[in-house]
């Protein structure tokens, strides 16, 4: 007599690994574009760098690896960096914005002053170190020390000295560019 052997189906492995993405990508998503809009200070931009990183992630891993978040906060970093400093028009855009929105009681000229610091800073962040700026542009970001941490690879410890000493090198590096 043949026994009866009740299969139960399984959920579908492609269904789970969507579940799993989509619980990355609701967890991820709005920090990657804070990281990448500290960076580029440009939302749509920075959209484009959360999705092209989220992508790459979910084509070389899975989506439930310890190491996600991490490597997530690392690459939208690198590759805000990456497209800053292929960008050398920056500038050009930014003063053209600036002029070309009047803005409802604020001085048009302390407005350019403030692009033209901003591009400074920017320009300045793309001359650091990729550690030095990474640390920078993650945790003005919003990231606690923690997620800094886990997304350079250092312990938490580290993560104040290192913000530090970056904060240093771009105070430095300011200094230098003002000075010429």
């Amino acid at each position: 007599m043949m026994a009866r052997v009740w299969l139960v189906p399984e959920p579908e492995p492609t269904r789970r690994v969507v579940d799993s993405f989509d619980r990355l990508f609701a967890s991820q998503y709005g920090k990657l574009v804070a990281i990448a809009n500290r960076v580029l200070a440009d939302p749509a931009e920075a959209e484009d760098v959360a999705q092209e990183v989220l992508w790459e992630f979910h084509r070389r891993y899975r989506a439930d690896a310890a190491f996600a978040p991490a490597w997530l906060h690392r690459a939208a970093v690198h590759t805000a960096l990456n497209r800053l400093r292929s960008r050398r028009r920056r500038e050009r855009r930014e003063l053209d914005d600036a002029r070309g929105r009047p803005a409802a009681a604020s001085d048009p000229e302390r407005e350019v002053e403030a692009a033209e610091e901003r591009r400074q800073v920017r320009e300045a962040l793309a001359r650091l170190p990729t550690k030095a700026a990474s640390v920078l542009a993650l945790r003005y970001s919003g990231l606690s020390y923690v997620e800094v941490g886990a997304a350079l690879g250092v312990g938490t410890g580290q993560v104040g000295t290192l913000l530090r000493r970056a904060e240093q090198a771009l105070r430095k590096e300011l200094n230098g560019a003002t000075s010429v």
